[in-house]
């Protein structure tokens, strides 16, 4: 066995996999660089240390299970929706997430409140913030079935670890008594050093009715509007202005 199968060798054995993939490379340039020890030795550091930031990276956005398109560099900013570019490039900056401040989007459907939403978590996974994206539905189905799926349970510990969760279209639909106490609970345990992006078409009025409990609905919202920036989208559905036919006339 030569000595570069033995560093590799070795580097497998201790994991250290992203300094093996690179070992050779970092070696030619070495010594094209005349690098010394210390500067070669700190050269094949930073490509674990990269290695391990984009590995942490990629499991962060599987896990955080984002729709297929969440960039925010690819949003279609329109002046009517009421989202200036001013208030874009703000909340893109997540200096809110820091404060732990939640945002709202609010308005009717189609207006682009999942998209941008997802795209704000894809930017808080970028930055190296634990964000998950999840819908209503997602949350409660997982918190039904914690205590008996392994699935649901490892998917609730990795939501209470959370700096930032979407809970996409929230309110849709009614919601039992029993899913709603559920879902007052787990919010009511995570609210004060956990961040939320809610997206819905429901005023906040009407949640009561969504709940059929007005005590419930009135404490729910009262952690969430806490420190909350609502903001109001509006304007025609981005779906039905690029609606597909298929005469393609």
């Amino acid at each position: 066995m030569n000595q570069k199968q033995q560093i590799d060798q070795y580097c497998r054995q201790y994991k250290i996999t992203g300094m093996a993939t690179k070992i050779e490379q970092t070696v030619k340039k070495a010594e094209s660089e005349q690098l010394s020890y210390l500067g070669f030795l700190l050269q094949l550091f930073e490509q674990e240390s990269l290695h391990r930031e984009l590995q942490a990276k990629e499991r962060m956005l599987k896990t955080a299970q984002l729709p297929a398109k969440s960039n925010l560099d690819q949003y279609e900013h329109r002046d009517e929706t009421g989202l200036t570019l001013q208030k874009i490039n703000t909340l893109r900056e997540m200096d809110w997430l820091d404060q732990i401040y939640n945002i709202m989007l609010l308005g009717p459907s189609g207006v682009g409140k999942s998209f941008f939403a997802a795209g704000l978590c894809a930017q808080a996974i970028d930055k190296g913030y634990k964000a998950y994206f999840r819908t209503m539905d997602d949350i409660l189905n997982m918190l039904r079935m914690k205590d008996f799926a392994r699935a649901a349970m490892a998917d609730y510990k990795r939501l209470t670890k959370a700096n930032l969760i979407v809970i996409d279209d929230i309110m849709l639909f009614p919601v039992e008594k029993s899913q709603a106490v559920n879902l007052f609970n787990f919010i009511n345990q995570l609210y004060e050093n956990t961040s939320f992006i809610i997206t819905t078409n429901k005023m906040p009025a009407d949640w009561a009715k969504m709940l059929d409990d007005e005590v419930l609905a009135t404490a729910l919202l009262d952690r969430l509007l806490f420190r909350c920036e609502v903001i109001n989208l509006a304007g025609k559905s981005y779906r039905m202005e690029n609606r597909k036919t298929i005469f393609g006339t």
